[in-house]
């Protein structure tokens, strides 16, 4: 069974994208979050067979948020304490089947125009190696990949910081473990990034119709935002 987990924290003002809330504002920052995600789970739900949005915090009010969200397309699974190692260690190992042919691949709420096609890539691999990742443009990776558990794979990692991928590569090269690298892609966390979003889903671009809900929000944005920081 293919499993597609979206990892994801509650939208809320103050709490998301606060590189980028730096240069919009928090409520802004914290729109467009809302938006990515459901950009992503409107374009990916028939990727896989079987489909997670891990949920943060575990609280009445997120857990409201995105049940309305999902609207059925994807079981929710709350995320545990601990850090981004222990929780992509956790979500990997409780969905990973007994059969052999089962397979998980985990990607984030901030990449709302990752190709269909390298989630598709991503399981058909996973038919020949124990580990596919793609990683992205700042050092991490934009999606991961098993098909079995990995000792160790998400421990001795700089977690948010552009030595992500490398060590994770390190990893797996010194444990001999099989994997392949996908093309990568990009996250959005700065006003960088948000302008080649804006750029990408722009009315001549062919991922223009990817992303109807970041391309209101974008064009709800003041007039020169790309250009200056905002009080939000």
């Amino acid at each position: 069974m293919n499993t597609l987990v979206v990892m994801a924290k509650h939208p809320l003002a103050g709490t998301v994208k606060t590189r980028l809330a730096t240069s919009l504002g928090h409520t802004a920052a914290a729109g467009l979050a809302a938006a990515f995600l459901r950009d992503l789970l409107n374009r990916l739900h028939p990727c896989a067979d079987r489909h997670v949005l891990a949920t943060s915090p575990d609280n009445p009010a997120a857990t409201s948020y995105f049940k309305q969200l999902s609207e059925d397309r994807f079981e929710l699974w709350n995320q545990p304490e601990g850090s981004l190692g222990e929780r992509l260690a956790r979500v990997t190992s409780d969905h990973l089947g007994p059969l052999p042919h089962d397979r998980v691949v985990v990607i984030g709420s901030d990449s709302p125009t990752l190709p269909k096609l390298t989630i598709e890539e991503a399981f058909g691999v996973l038919e020949q190696t124990d580990v596919v990742v793609a990683p992205a443009d700042d050092g991490g990776y934009v999606l991961i990949g098993v098909r079995r558990e990995v000792p160790g794979l998400f421990e001795a990692i700089e977690w948010s910081s552009p030595r992500v991928f490398a060590q994770t590569r390190q990893h797996l090269q010194s444990s001999s473990t099989p994997f392949i690298e996908l093309p990568g892609w990009y996250d959005i966390d700065t006003l960088d990034d948000l302008r080649r979003l804006d750029n990408e889903l722009g009315p001549e671009h062919p991922l223009g119709r990817a992303g109807g809900a970041t391309r209101e929000r974008l064009d709800e944005l003041p007039q020169g935002w790309d250009f200056r920081s905002i009080d939000g």
